[in-house]
């Protein structure tokens, strides 16, 4: 039923419009999948939920290979998830080979990309069926370890995460109290009495800000001249032959990655990046134009966006920021993302995998034909662009409720991202915890409720008691290893 839905015409359309605007996006250096996905979220307003859904897949997969152009033509990575392919991409470009180079970005974009949705296909029924048991003391552990290893894992400095993350769950209370229906944090303005709407927020901290970064930086883009034709772009046997090892293994590192909360496609290009770098036999040739350089952390970050959906949808716990905003997604067309969701709407959920298939299909198809066109979007002028992109996010966000609240709400984030990219703040924590936020509170008042004020409730389940541990331990444990490090120097 799920392949039956996925194929409807409009899917499909829907799908391939998401996958060319994703790869546009994430072509453009500083925008990344959650940029993209922010941005374009408007897009889907009125759309049925699972085809809003498959087009938000669409930008996602889309961006996560927009990437690695800019970072093989110009050495920009779209995003962190592309750094480790400029390291070989950009030095074969600049031997005249930036064709094949791109070519076997989107094979290892595509080998990746398939590897990762036949796993999620075996794996989330699996953990939705253990995770169906889960009661609201179960729920509020699995939301505080997810705040705190995406706040851990986010950023250079683990402190600077965990205050975003405070930050997000502290917007998460403005409103009525779920309880009791009494305001927080309203200060009189009626507009806040439902609460801050988590969109005008992401579209403030990953698009606006994006803009007004780059407007300071005057990016100025020169490619070199080189012909893109669909013969010159597939790699040779000998490229393929050469880059099997690293495929297999960066599709099967990198889905397993994905799918650790805080992990996500840039760990996981790193890794396989390094990995086999350390198996190649001739390893020093990796950073000087070696094609299973780019074979490598390809296939990683486009599985890792696979992985990142298993506990999207089998726990309602965001695996990466983009992942999280597709989390506040689901919750605005009205779905609660967990174990429930494979039980109520099994529908939907197997119509999303059905429809990853398909994605991943077109996407290299797409590619293939279409990467000339796409690397044109990198000679327009950020002057013109730029300006584009702003009346874009405040149509957008203006058109969610036609009032100027969310607008300004935007304006205010987009300052406010400009200023924590400055000073190399993470948005995704907060994010994460202004999504998760009314979901971690409801549990943790229903666990209470239940317990009559009984915080051992939390300590009785074994599921939930092994959470907080864990949690716990990810939140010291940069301490413990910063004094440690400290006393061996």
């Amino acid at each position: 039923m799920g392949f039956q839905l996925a194929l409807s015409f409009t899917n499909i359309m829907v799908c391939l419009l998401g996958i060319v605007v994703g790869v546009i996006i994430g072509a453009l250096p500083g925008f990344g999948p959650a940029a993209g996905v922010a941005i374009l979220l408007p897009m889907t307003f009125g759309m049925p939920p699972s085809t809003a859904m498959i087009m938000l897949c669409g930008i996602y997969f889309g961006a996560m290979f927009g990437g690695a152009i800019s970072a093989i033509l110009i050495n920009t990575p779209g995003d962190s998830a592309a750094v480790m392919t400029s390291l070989d991409g950009y030095p074969l470009a600049q031997q005249g080979k930036a064709g094949p180079a791109l070519g076997m970005s989107t094979i290892a974009s595509f080998i990746g990309g398939t590897v990762g949705v036949i796993a999620l296909t075996l794996i989330a029924p699996i953990i939705a069926k253990f995770a169906v048991s889960f009661g609201p003391p179960e729920y509020f552990g699995l939301m505080v370890l997810g705040l705190t290893t995406l706040a851990g894992m986010t950023g250079k400095d683990a402190t600077k995460g965990f205050m975003m993350a405070l930050l997000g769950l502290f917007l998460s209370v403005i409103g009525a109290d779920i309880m009791t229906g009494q305001q927080r944090f309203v200060f009189g303005i009626p507009s806040l009495w439902v609460g801050i709407d988590f969109i005008p927020v992401v579209m403030g901290l990953f698009g606006l800000s994006e803009v007004l970064i780059n407007c300071e930086e005057d990016i100025k883009i020169t490619m070199q001249k080189m012909k893109l034709t669909l013969r010159n772009i597939l790699p040779s046997k000998q490229d393929m032959k050469d880059s099997i090892g690293a495929l297999s293994r960066g599709s099967i590192l990198g889905f397993f990655i994905g799918v650790l909360p805080g992990a996500g496609a840039t760990i996981a290009s790193f890794i396989s990046y390094s990995t086999a770098k350390k198996i190649s036999k001739h390893p020093e040739k990796f950073g000087k134009g070696a094609i299973e350089g780019v074979a490598a952390p390809e296939s990683a970050n486009n599985a890792a966006a696979s992985g990142a959906m298993v506990p999207l949808l089998t726990l309602g716990l965001p695996g990466s920021g983009t992942t999280a905003v597709i989390l506040g997604a689901l919750l605005m067309l009205g779905l609660n993302p967990g174990p429930l969701l494979f039980r109520d709407n099994p529908e939907f959920v197997f119509t999303i995998i059905a429809s990853l298939y398909f994605a991943n299909i077109m996407l290299v198809i797409l590619n293939l034909v279409g990467i000339p066109a796409f690397t044109s979007v990198l000679k327009v002028p950020y002057s013109i662009l730029m300006p584009c992109i702003v009346i874009f996010l405040i149509l957008g966000v203006y058109s969610l409720e036609f009032t100027m609240i969310n607008v300004w709400i935007m304006i205010f984030f987009g300052i406010v991202g400009y200023f924590m990219k400055k000073m190399d703040y993470p948005g995704a924590p907060l994010v994460l915890a202004l999504v998760l936020g009314p979901i971690t509170e409801q549990s943790l008042r229903r666990s209470l409720a239940l317990s009559h004020g009984d915080f051992g409730v939390f300590f009785t389940s074994p599921i939930s008691c092994t959470l907080i541990i864990i949690s716990i331990l990810v939140v010291i444990w940069p301490l413990i290893k910063g004094r440690f490090i400290k006393k061996k120097a």
